[in-house]
């Protein structure tokens, strides 16, 4: 009983542990997004229009421009063209016209903790 038990454990975890989610991270590589962000508590929607180069996003009433640099299909870093910050993103899974990401900032700085979030993008266009 107890080798039976044990044999069926052990296909349930080989099965479990063989679990990829969905990346197909070339459909997410240009277009329109809408994106939600917290402020202070709120939740807010905001916006970014992506090609081959540059990020164009839009969000409380302002807009920021990004240089654009893939690392690979699921990978890529974004640098502010207004000042040197770079925001290392990568995207963990997708579905039809969504994709999960996470980022954290590019370069690593020893005098602050490195915050690690994530988000969700959805493809409008």
């Amino acid at each position: 009983m107890i080798k039976k038990l044990s044999c069926i454990l052990l296909l349930v975890l080989s099965v479990i542990s063989c679990y990829q989610p969905e990346r197909n991270c070339s459909d997410f590589k240009t277009g329109e997004f809408l994106f939600t962000y917290e402020v202070n508590g709120v939740t807010k929607t905001g916006k970014f229009i992506r090609d081959k180069d540059y990020s164009v996003d839009y969000y409380d009433n302002k807009i920021d421009s990004a240089s654009v640099r893939w690392l690979n299909d699921c990978e890529f870093v974004l640098k502010d063209l207004n000042n040197d910050i770079a925001i290392h993103y990568k995207i963990l899974s997708t579905t039809k016209n969504s994709y999960t990401f996470e980022y954290k900032n590019a370069v690593k700085d020893t005098n602050k903790k490195l915050i690690v979030r994530t988000g969700t993008a959805t493809k409008t266009k």
